[in-house]
């Protein structure tokens, strides 16, 4: 086992770009956090002193899990920690917005056994933040920016890119100020338009123009260029770190390992099948309040676990190993794989090194489309 990831189903208000599944209504909250501490323990292991069972991580992602009260995070951590056997110094992430990262909340964070903050910034520009409908402002990002750092050492922000209206030279001042914060490791993401999200409808009636991917694809390159130049290793497609400063929990995800996703609209994964949660409040906790798990799960086919292991390799600076996947997939895989390469290998969008598969960096922008080619799709 590596991580145990906690959902946490709330938020102020909502993010027009967001489909995750959260309320804006804190309701059930106090019934939601029972319900969390009593699905750690429903999904305790038989044998957990197993290596194999050993927690590495706890990750509080959300929603907005800075709304949880201190006292409600570290109950459910002490819940975690009755449970499972837990290494002796997990990375346990608090993901956290702007405006509830006051400096008192800070300090008190920094006694609680949280030891890594993913801070939700998006943008220092004020007409980004009210176009995404995010609840905090520009000086507060900043504000806390500088708080966080006197009490936290490991901080992870968001920035996102490809926002309309956004030029060249604001996205690398949006990058430079989170640079001169000293911030050891960014997420970045492109503003991407989901179904059904406010961001949609907006861009339908013209209300908002629709993001570029000319533009985008440009960010990303001065994304990519600018925090190379400043000693980052850029790991994953959206995620940049000092040495020592990767994602523990979310290198994870890409690697492979077993996690166990806690709350509604959660995802596990043991290696052979994936489950996920029930994406409703109310249902989530009436299934736990009767002790039952409201999950479904499928066992994941050879061909699902090769084209999951396409898509994660090709997204790291690990890569695809060719040795792996004639190991684990057999030479059907291999010589399909490399069959289906050959057009981006010639084009100067993959290339092999080490017997390693790797996107070039002409191609790394072009990541999730080259490895949907790639991808065995059974008949």
């Amino acid at each position: 086992m590596s991580g145990i990831y906690i959902h946490i189903p709330f938020c102020k208000q909502a993010c027009h770009y967001c489909d995750f599944h959260f309320s804006t209504s804190m309701k059930k909250k106090d019934d939601m956090v029972l319900a969390l501490a009593k699905e750690i323990g429903m999904r305790k292991p038989f044998d957990s002193v197993q290596d194999d069972n050993i927690i590495e991580t706890i990750y509080f992602g959300g929603g907005t899990p800075s709304v949880l009260s201190n006292e409600e995070i570290n109950f459910l951590i002490s819940e975690v920690y009755k449970n499972y056997k837990v290494i002796e110094n997990p990375e346990i992430t608090l993901e956290a917005n702007p405006d509830d990262l006051s400096a008192e909340r800070i300090l008190e964070l920094s006694r609680s056994p949280i030891n890594r903050l993913s801070i939700g910034i998006q943008s220092f520009y004020e007409e980004d933040l009210k176009m995404m409908n995010r609840a905090h402002n520009s000086a507060e990002a900043k504000k806390c920016l500088e708080d966080a750092t006197k009490y936290f050492d490991n901080i992870s922000l968001d920035l996102i890119y490809g926002i309309p209206g956004m030029s060249d030279e604001m996205w690398r001042q949006n990058i430079q100020t989170a640079l001169n914060f000293g911030i050891p490791h960014i997420s970045s993401y492109a503003l991407t338009v989901e179904p059904k999200t406010a961001l949609s409808k907006l861009i339908q009636t013209g209300k908002i123009a629709e993001p570029q991917d000319e533009a985008a694809s440009n960010h990303f390159m001065i994304l990519v260029e600018m925090l190379q130049n400043n000693g980052f290793i850029h790991y994953e497609l959206s995620n940049f770190g000092k040495e020592n400063y990767f994602s523990k929990n979310n290198s994870a995800y890409w690697l492979g390992k077993k996690y166990i996703g806690i709350g509604p609209s959660a995802h596990s994964y043991d290696g052979e099948k994936r489950g996920w949660n029930i994406a409703n409040n109310s249902l989530y906790i009436k299934a736990i309040q009767n002790n039952e798990l409201p999950i479904e799960t499928e066992i994941l086919t050879i061909s699902d676990r090769y084209n999951e292991y396409i898509m994660t390799g090709l997204r790291t600076i690990w890569g695809v190993s060719l040795e792996r996947i004639e190991k684990e997939f057999g030479l059907e895989y291999l010589n399909y794989l490399k069959k289906q390469a050959q057009k981006f290998l010639n084009d100067d969008l993959l290339s092999i090194e080490n017997n390693i598969l790797k996107p070039t960096p002409k191609g790394k922008f072009l990541t999730d489309g080259i490895a949907s080619d790639l991808f065995y799709l059974e008949e």
